[in-house]
């Protein structure tokens, strides 16, 4: 207990206090009220997340070798994993069926090039001739048109090096001097052989890791799918959320795929029968060659139908049958790209035409060539991913339709 000589010390705290409260409830009072902003996300995690983005980006291209292979295999999986099962309920065993599938595969594609390969080599050595008529063409163009303009710029530059070059005679000092002359060396057949071999052996190497991994994958059926819902997490709910995912996940990449392929044989089939039509020589190549380039969105139809166009006038000499080719392959793409794509593919698997887009050249800076073609799957697997996560619904929503 406190003693009656500590009671006035306290009571005069007390008092004080209650004074300072006093005038900072006045103070309080006197200055107008502020408002205060809450951001939906904190400045450090913004700057973590974009510093995990731009690691992930770098590493993905630094070890393109790597995972080009590994996304390849793993979607190659994902393409056969209908037919295998398929194998499977006729009582083949899954390891069996796999690689019956996949041999069956490479002896039929490996029998398709070894067929066309004269008229591959045929084509490719059109190629001077196609660049020495596109040349002649532009020469004979008439003068009054924009060939006289580059006429008069290359006059214009002709004189320019005739002026340099006179200014440096005068330039040049009197007396004995050395001229050094440097002579390229003469081509050597040995300094392109070796490169082509490596980028062959690289290429090779490549598809085989392919192959054994799709195999691997195929034969071991739904091992991984329980591993994955095994770590998801301890409760009931993340394992159906994890669960739920991979299953909208190999749903819509089975089904891309199916689309895909399909559309891109409709595609080479239609150019073929045309071009036969037409009277286009080696009409079988360009129906290949166009099936492939079907599986690169956008890019590829513009590809195919510039390529068509050039040999169009390269063969009939005319630009009305350079159109001709051309338009038809233009053609045969708008077609598929507005009828038969849309209505094979359903509502909830159609994805933004400037996400695609976009996310295609991201991939295509990553990856070269192989990104064009692996950018629409890999945007589709984040897309099922994002639309599953709160955090990441917004990028879920932007790639959508």
């Amino acid at each position: 207990m406190s003693t009656p000589s500590e009671i006035p010390p306290l009571v005069g705290s007390i008092a004080a206090g209650d004074s300072q409260t006093a005038a900072t409830v006045s103070k309080a009072a006197a200055e107008p009220e502020s408002i205060m902003l809450h951001s939906p996300f904190r400045l450090r995690n913004a700057s973590l997340l974009v510093m995990a983005v731009l690691m992930c980006l770098g590493a993905l291209r630094f070890a393109s070798d790597v995972f080009v292979p590994l996304v390849l295999g793993v979607l190659f999986s994902y393409a056969l994993t209908p037919w295998v099962n398929f194998l499977v309920r006729l009582h083949i065993p899954r390891a069996l069926a796999a690689a019956i599938l996949l041999l069956g595969i490479i002896g039929g594609t490996g029998s398709v090039i070894y067929s066309l390969s004269d008229d591959a080599i045929a084509l490719i050595e059109t190629l001077p001739k196609v660049a020495q008529k596109l040349r002649h063409s532009l020469a004979v163009q008439d003068v009054q048109g924009p060939s006289a303009t580059i006429d008069k710029v290359q006059k214009v530059a002709t004189e320019l090096e005739r002026t340099a070059e006179d200014d440096n005679a005068a330039l040049e000092p009197e007396g004995d001097v050395a001229k050094v002359q440097i002579q390229q060396p003469k081509f050597n057949v040995k300094t392109w052989l070796l490169p082509g071999s490596l980028t062959l052996a690289g290429a090779a190497a490549k598809l085989t890791i392919v192959i054994f991994l799709a195999f691997f994958l195929l034969a071991s059926g739904n091992n991984f799918r329980r591993k994955m819902v095994k770590l998801a997490g301890p409760t009931l709910g993340e394992k159906k959320l994890t669960l739920h995912a991979l299953d909208k996940i190999d749903e819509q990449i089975q089904r891309y795929l199916q689309v895909q392929v399909f559309t891109s044989a409709m595609v080479g089939l239609a150019t073929w029968l045309a071009f036969v039509w037409i009277g286009v020589e080696h009409a079988a190549i360009w129906g290949i060659a166009t099936f492939v380039l079907n599986f690169i969105p956008y890019l590829g139809s513009i590809v195919a139908a510039l390529a068509t166009f050039v040999m169009g006038f390269s063969q009939f000499g005319s630009f009305d049958m350079a159109f001709l080719t051309g338009g038809t392959v233009v053609l045969i793409n708008i077609i598929e790209a507005y009828a038969l794509t849309p209505w094979l593919t359903s509502r909830a698997a159609r994805m933004n035409p400037v996400a695609i887009f976009a996310g295609v050249l991201a991939w295509g800076w990553l990856w070269g060539i192989w990104g064009l073609f692996l950018g629409v799957p890999i945007l589709m697997v984040i897309k099922v991913v994002c639309d599953r996560v709160d955090d990441f619904k917004a990028v879920g929503e932007l790639l959508g339709d």
